[in-house]
């Protein structure tokens, strides 16, 4: 029995449990743990900064409590069965910091306007030949792709590939999470994987699951897949988010006789998200590396633009009739998709309660068009997030402050660094 917190970085963080135990003691009552799961960088240093928890505070804990909603099978584990937890103070009040949380926090605030959304999650990968291990003690040095070639939509797979998707649809249909489809893409051995239109908060409660399949039947295959944003120069992983907005069984994106069919909540919905994401790039690039996929050419876009059907443009809207969504191009695939999706509803929002206008489509390509583009690094992403008044507004105080100050951690740690790609330019130079 495993019980799970999707921790900051979009990890699952628990622990494996005797069944009767959890039963007994945890499944209604809720158990304790060390509040620095959700207070650390990647790495899980402890360190100061975070209000939640710190060497000042001694480290205590918080409480989770299990969402028996979530529990599912989970075929990729020898009899294993995995519940999420929701981290709560101990008067049982929400963590608000909490990923899961600030989703329902989202979610509640689109309520407003009588919608909810509708999502599926499309991520790509990359894989590797060898182990994890086996690239550690390479020094990540001369890792070589499952396939060099460009596969895009291939069906002749090798049999290492072949048994590898085999053996990940079974397992993640068995779990109760059928994919759509899965498909290789252009780049060496890269992958992308998209699961079927559902609830937002169920799409994001299943990611973490996803990758977690990915990594363990990957390993047992002999392979190191990675979610890197930017695993290599000139690659780009992403997680795109296809979202539609819903009133009742009613798409109220879709308005028949309209421009491409797009209803005017629709169009305030792309104008906030054109307005909003700059400001909120810390939920979904992360990462010092997520923005080393932002280039010409990647598509991954690099300006807040939107286009029907362009995927040069970061909000690309896709489909016809009650089909009618909106594609977000701007997360990486080391997002987490708790954080990416509260960033696209926020924004969302942001721009129904203004009634945003939207600007015309860009129907060309976008990589030459004018607009606000992508922030070029985390520092810039971070200082805009501290900053932004939606953000303030969306999310609180507390939260804006919890992740600038994971971003710091992620610049920090970087800033040290002496890297391959510095040596190699400058030591017979300098």
């Amino acid at each position: 029995m495993l019980l799970a917190v999707p921790d900051l970085q979009g990890r699952l963080k628990g622990k494996r449990y005797d069944a009767n135990h959890f039963l007994k003691r945890i499944a209604h009552h809720g158990v304790e743990w060390c509040a620095y799961v959700l207070a650390t960088d990647v790495d899980m240093s402890p360190a100061d900064g975070f209000a939640l928890t710190s060497w000042e505070t001694g480290y205590q804990d918080l409480s989770v409590q299990p969402a028996l909603s979530t529990l599912r099978v989970v075929p990729w584990l020898p009899r294993s069965v995995v519940v999420l937890g929701d981290p709560v103070h101990h008067d049982g009040t929400p963590i608000e910091i909490a990923p899961r949380q600030i989703l329902h926090q989202q979610l509640t605030r689109l309520s407003r306007h009588g919608l909810h959304p509708k999502a599926g999650i499309e991520t790509e990968f990359a894989v590797y030949k060898g182990t994890y291990a086996d690239a550690e003690q390479a020094g990540y040095q001369g890792l070589q792709p499952l396939r060099t070639e460009n596969l895009d939509y291939a069906l002749d797979h090798d049999p290492v590939s072949d048994r590898f998707f085999r053996r990940l649809q079974r397992a993640l249909a068995g779990a109760g999470m059928p994919v759509e489809a899965i498909k290789t893409e252009a780049g060496p051995g890269q992958v992308e994987v998209t699961f079927p239109y559902g609830g937002a908060l169920t799409a994001c409660d299943q990611h973490p699951l996803f990758k977690h399949a990915v990594r363990t039947l990957g390993s047992r295959a002999g392979l190191a897949p990675t979610f890197m944003a930017a695993p290599e120069t000139g690659r780009a992983n992403g997680l795109h988010l296809h979202i539609s907005l819903w009133s009742k069984a009613i798409s109220q994106l879709h308005e028949p006789g309209s421009d491409h069919e797009l209803s005017q909540i629709g169009r305030h919905a792309i104008a906030g998200l054109l307005d909003g994401l700059p400001e909120l790039a810390v939920f979904y690039a992360p990462n010092v590396n997520s923005y080393k996929r932002f280039s010409p050419g990647s598509f991954a876009p690099t300006m807040f633009t939107w286009g029907y059907d362009n995927r040069t443009c970061a909000v690309r809207l896709v489909g016809r009739g009650e089909g009618l969504h909106l594609e977000i191009r701007v997360p990486g695939a080391d997002a987490n998709p708790n954080l990416a999706m509260s960033a696209a509803l926020a924004a969302i929002d942001h721009g129904l309660e203004r009634r945003l206008p939207l600007g015309p489509e860009e129907t060309g390509n976008a990589y030459r068009a004018g607009g606000i583009p992508v922030p070029p690094t985390l520092g810039h992403a971070r200082t805009a997030f501290q900053n932004s008044t939606l953000a303030q507004e969306a999310f609180g105080a507390e939260v804006v402050e919890h992740y600038a100050r994971l971003a710091q951690l992620e610049l920090d740690h970087d800033q040290r660094l002496v890297t391959d790609a510095e040596r190699q330019r400058w030591l017979a130079r300098a």
